[in-house]
């Protein structure tokens, strides 16, 4: 599906959220992203306008719900200025388009590609992307990511994609809107990717910092490594294993990181059978992929503070992956030693690691203590 591109950042680019506005709109969207390698670079952008993973109960997004009808008036590549503030460097923005078209009319659950653009972003500076979609009527129109965001991105009300100040543009708290897919022609040895919830998309970690393990991980490895995170917050396992958008995306890896399971023991309320068997159907989907042949590196689950049934539940589970891992999984990775209390408080994650004194995601100094773990464990096994 990729061919010769490969992801060019470790900012996750799932979508767990869809648009809904009572009546239609034009709007602009600015993001700012933080590229793995810089210089000329030839991107292509890649496209699915489906939901990937459920949020919150479903009530409003659910895993591979298709998007609505929208339209692509512009979109344009451009680099940052010294400060993230919604403006670009003048003369630096390059338009994108889509089959020689400057526009795009998207369908419901359509996939699709942009043409190649190359732009030269320098090293200290971000690529900047920027698009304005127009809806086709009220109600639901495009997927993207609701949880707190990481980079720096902006909004404003019309036709501003080619616009190089920022002065039109507000700062959005909750709105990732990207396509599914930043890419970039380079040859590599290994495509690896990133299949999780919030934790492995790096939320409540500091806006800009790249403290998230993944990014960390993504730093620590070469470039002849591809990183692509798609972790997504809410994400639980069975979405995964409902075989949709979103597991086709990881089966695009010869390496699949699987970090999945607080949400299908908190919100989701699984058994650990549940849970196991949800764990069990996604790695035995990813392997039947004939071209990427991928290695599965199954994660034990973190640990989220989780007590009584929920506790029993994350402890059965975490015991079955390190002893009696699924068939078809080739290596274990314990993110939970690297994030527990000690015993009998395994079930907890340590103080220093969380958000804050009530929020169990991990923080950014825990996201360099997995890195660090799982480099030295990942490059130990000489994978």
């Amino acid at each position: 599906m990729l061919g010769e591109y490969v992801s060019a950042t470790a900012v996750s680019t799932a979508t767990n959220f869809i648009m809904i506005q009572e009546t239609a709109f034009t709007r602009t969207y600015r993001t700012y992203i933080k590229l793995r390698e810089n210089g000329p670079l030839e991107m292509k952008f890649w496209h699915s306008n489906v939901v990937d993973s459920t949020w919150d109960m479903g009530a409003v997004a659910q895993g591979s719900m298709p998007g609505g009808q929208w339209k692509i008036e512009s979109a344009y590549v451009a680099v940052s200025q010294e400060e993230r503030d919604g403006s670009v460097v003048p003369g630096s923005g390059t338009p994108i388009t889509f089959e020689g078209e400057y526009t795009k009319h998207v369908q419901p659950g359509e996939q699709f590609w942009s043409d190649a653009v190359t732009i030269n972003v320098l090293p200290g500076r971000d690529l900047v992307f920027t698009w304005t979609l127009t809806t086709e009527a009220a109600g639901k129109s495009f997927p993207y990511n609701t949880e707190g965001l990481l980079v720096s991105a902006y909004a404003a009300e019309g036709r501003r994609a080619s616009e190089e100040s920022g002065a039109s543009f507000t700062a959005l708290e909750n709105q990732l809107v990207l396509p599914a897919f930043i890419g970039y022609k380079r040859q590599v040895k290994h495509r690896m990717i990133f299949l999780g919830d919030s934790i492995t998309q790096g939320v409540r970690t500091r806006k800009d910092g790249y403290e998230y393990w993944a990014a960390r991980i993504a730093d620590g490895l070469n470039t002849e490594y591809s990183v692509w995170n798609i972790g997504s917050g809410w994400a639980r396992a069975y979405d995964a294993a409902a075989d949709g958008s979103w597991l086709v995306k990881a089966s695009q890896g010869d390496y699949v990181a699987v970090v999945l399971g607080v949400n299908d023991i908190d919100i989701g309320a699984r058994s650990s059978e549940e849970l196991l068997e949800d764990l069990t159907a996604i790695v035995r989907k990813l392997k039947q992929n004939p071209e990427a042949k991928p290695q599965i590196i199954l994660f034990t689950v973190p640990p989220f503070n989780f007590v009584e049934q929920r506790e029993e539940i994350w402890r059965t589970v975490n015991e079955t992956l390190r002893t009696r891992p699924p068939e078809g999984v080739d290596y274990v990775f314990d993110i939970a030693e690297v994030l527990s209390c000690a015993a009998p408080d395994e079930h907890r994650i340590q103080q220093k690691y969380m958000s804050n004194e009530f929020d169990p995601h991990p923080n950014g100094e825990a996201g360099k203590q997995v890195a660090d773990a799982f480099l030295k464990w990942f490059k130990g096994k000489s994978l």
